[in-house]
């Protein structure tokens, strides 16, 4: 780990050298490029460089502990010191895991009605709403790219885009099964029911991340649907995109502009093409150990939100939070770090196994 940790900080230090001359600083690609290349080993360098203080503050002291004189400060700056370099040891175990490399990518989530009808709708709205408000409080930017609403303001279902630096880290484990369970408001005998609403996470993918023939694609242009208004079905701007060697069709009629519609539809394609190809790479590998906690089984059942006893919890990691207000109001950050602690820890006990 050392080799590696003092490569990791040679690498910095280069890259510190190299932002500093006059032709990358003025070429604002390059400069980027590094800036961000220097900001994603940053957490690494700053961590091992307080390892290694620690591990000299406990060599200086180890030198004092034979001096009768010193020997009780040296022998508690070297128990200081010690703790300090554990401590750090630790971190730096979890800052050299594998990252994922779409962590820090802008993150596109389709939500759509389960079991329930009406009342599995009504619910699709509410994590639409849970996961916008989330986004607004990171000052993230939540853009719709395609809505098709029920008569009583429930979702069928929802794409939509969230772009911020990290966003597809903090909501990639948001994928699969939620269920809700609650009395609806036409409920007259105050029975529970229980609905469900699937969630997909995608990571944002450009063009050039999957190759597509055009031959390949049917485009279709329609004019949009909406709640009614001067803008609404004057002109054919909406786009359906259909990848016809796999069946998958997108929709994108927020936009006004076609252009901006068919480029946005072309994003949310190619991101649910390179997922589909990602599930079938893992299920190939089967036979490789899963993570417990999963980011991509759209079928499983990962997260029960209880209206008449106020909680949520989270299967996979067996959290309960009697806070179910909160939650739905975007106050996602303490599930989220639970999840992110429980996935770093299982993958900690596959390299130390």
């Amino acid at each position: 780990m050392l080799e590696k940790l003092i490569a990791i900080e040679e690498k910095f230090s280069s890259i510190e050298k190299r932002m500093q001359e006059p032709e990358v600083y003025s070429d604002p690609a390059v400069y980027a490029r590094l800036a961000r290349e220097q900001k994603e080993i940053e957490p690494v360098v700053l961590a091992y460089r307080k390892y290694d203080k620690a591990r000299r503050d406990m060599e200086g002291a180890r030198e004092l502990l034979s001096d009768p004189e010193f020997r009780e400060i040296a022998q508690e700056e070297y128990d200081l010191a010690q703790e300090e370099m554990e401590r750090m040891e630790d971190q730096l175990r979890i800052l050299l895991l594998p990252r994922d490399p779409n962590d820090s990518k802008n993150v596109i989530i389709e939500i759509r009605g389960g079991a329930g009808g009406e009342e599995a709708a009504l619910f699709a709205y509410n994590l639409y709403r849970m996961y916008t408000m989330y986004a607004e409080s990171k000052r993230w930017k939540a853009e719709i790219a395609n809505l098709n609403e029920t008569e009583l303001g429930g979702i069928k279902e929802v794409s939509f885009m969230i772009e911020g630096d990290g966003a597809y880290s903090r909501f990639k484990f948001e994928s699969g099964v939620h269920r809700v369970q609650r009395v609806p408001e036409t409920e007259a005998s105050g029975r529970i029911h229980t609905s469900t609403v699937t969630v997909a996470v995608l990571p944002e993918m450009e063009e050039v991340d999957f190759e597509i023939n055009p031959v390949d694609l049917q485009i279709d242009t329609f004019r949009s649907s909406g709640a009614g208004g001067q803008h609404v079905n004057k002109t054919e701007s909406a786009i359906r995109i259909t990848h016809v060697p796999t069946g998958t069709v997108v929709e994108c009629q927020d936009e006004r502009s076609q252009h901006k519609n068919r480029e946005r539809a072309m994003k949310i394609l190619v991101s649910r093409l390179v997922e589909e190809e990602r599930r079938r790479q893992t299920e190939e590998l089967a036979a490789e150990r899963k993570s417990q906690v999963g980011t991509g089984d759209r079928s499983e059942r990962i997260r029960t939100y209880n209206y008449p006893q106020g909680r949520v919890t989270d299967h996979r990691i067996g959290l309960t939070l009697y806070k179910i207000e909160q939650i739905l109001n975007g106050d996602l950050d303490e599930t989220i770090d639970a999840l992110i602690m429980a996935d770093r820890a299982e993958k900690l006990k596959g390299i130390e196994s």
